[in-house]
């Protein structure tokens, strides 16, 4: 497992980092194989002292992402709420990962997305550019499965390849508290 710890606003000492390592090493234990986890610790100029402090947990896993974002006074305070937001997600996935073993897809339905690299080109005057681009592995699902993977994420919508159609789709959280989905129709 690989941990990344950064700062920014601010400097994380020793001993902060070791509170940290010990924290991230009690969540590895109950996850199966993390492959990568990052710590990113911010420390923001706002007027209530008590979420000064954000501290936000990515835990990569299995070719899935745990995220969890907790604030507060002190660093340790706000690693300790992430800690549990981070332990309510990994039971959700444990869970998760026990039943979609129980129903693999064959090799051939295996998918992985490759994009090309866009050129890089001035952007006119006034016209808004790319800033930042991601890449991540997509494995077939279907929507609930993706669903699950943006409440996971704590996101509002989700890229995935429908595993009953073999297309491309997006679900997104509603201003209802519902769900929707977009598949594309090529023209």
């Amino acid at each position: 497992m690989e941990l990344l710890i950064k700062g920014k606003n601010l400097e994380v000492d020793e001993r902060t980092q070791e509170y940290i390592r010990n924290k991230v090493n009690r969540l590895a234990r109950h996850l199966p194989d993390p492959s990568e986890v990052k710590v990113e610790v911010v420390r923001e100029m706002t007027k209530s002292a008590d979420s000064r402090y954000v501290v936000q947990v990515t835990i990569s896993s299995h070719g899935s992402l745990l995220r969890g974002e907790e604030r507060a006074g002190n660093v340790p305070a706000a690693m300790d709420a992430v800690v549990d937001v981070v332990n309510r997600q990994i039971e959700r996935f444990k869970g998760r990962l026990y039943h979609s073993m129980k129903r693999t897809l064959p090799p051939e339905k295996q998918f992985a997305a490759t994009q090309a690299q866009p050129a890089e080109e001035e952007a006119p005057e006034g016209q808004r550019k790319i800033v930042k681009i991601k890449r991540f592995r997509v494995k077939p699902m279907s929507p609930e499965e993706a669903v699950e993977e943006m409440e996971l994420l704590s996101h509002n919508f989700f890229i995935f390849f429908n595993a009953h159609n073999e297309r491309f789709g997006v679900v997104y959280r509603r201003t209802d508290g519902d769900y929707g989905l977009i598949e594309p129709d090529l023209a």
